[in-house]
């Protein structure tokens, strides 16, 4: 009965292995088809996306693209504000500094004078899409024709997409994913917050087509 039992455990634990082996190329082709990341070329301006996760990262890396000599300015944009955060304002609250300052700070810690730090304030924006068209609409009031777009790596590829779309032959546009950001495509399904994260995109993915 035992060795019956152990035959059967042993058929099962080969099974699972080969099922585990025949689908890790599958599952590594998922996380791989969302990273874009551009070769490395100068540009005008960076943009550090704020949408998303792992917000730090993205800063060390449009550091580290400034130190390079890489880019000229590095623009953030934030202060985004829910229906409840405004009624909260409309009560009288009023933040104790302004909402860039911490990252103003960071970014001139990693070596980016303030003077070459740009904030926009996006208050209304919720997603990629949103937060394209109004960081975009600085970006071209001000005539920057090359960028470079620093974001989490899981997000380059639709992010990348939906910049291309909106300004089509409008921009010189370089993908660059941050470095220190966790994602690995080749092992994501072993963390718990990074299948959070390709889950989340794919979904990005989905609305976007559903709704354009």
């Amino acid at each position: 009965m035992q060795k019956t039992q152990g035959k059967k455990l042993l058929i099962i634990s080969i099974i699972l292995i080969l099922l585990y082996m025949a689908t890790t190329p599958a599952l590594s082709y998922l996380g791989k088809f969302l990273i874009r990341n551009d070769a490395l070329q100068h540009s005008e301006a960076t943009v550090v996306l704020a949408t998303g996760v792992d917000y730090y990262a993205r800063l060390t890396e449009a550091a580290r693209l400034y130190r390079l000599n890489l880019t000229d300015k590095v623009i953030i944009n934030g202060n985004r504000k829910s229906a409840t955060l405004r009624k909260i304002e409309a009560l009288g609250y009023k933040p104790p500094c302004h909402w860039s300052e911490k990252f103003i700070q960071i970014l001139i810690v990693l070596g980016v004078p303030r003077e070459n730090i740009i904030a926009i304030g996006a208050e209304d924006a919720f997603d990629t899409v949103s937060e394209a068209r109004l960081v975009g609409d600085y970006v071209f009031k001000h005539n920057i024709k090359n960028l470079t777009i620093v974001t989490s790596k899981f997000h380059t590829h639709r992010a990348g997409y939906i910049w291309e779309k909106l300004y089509p032959n409008k921009l010189k546009l370089n993908m660059v994913a941050a470095q220190d950001d966790p994602f690995d495509p080749n092992s994501w399904w072993k963390n718990g917050r990074q299948i959070r994260a390709l889950l989340g995109e794919y979904g990005g993915w989905f609305y976007y087509f559903w709704h354009n």
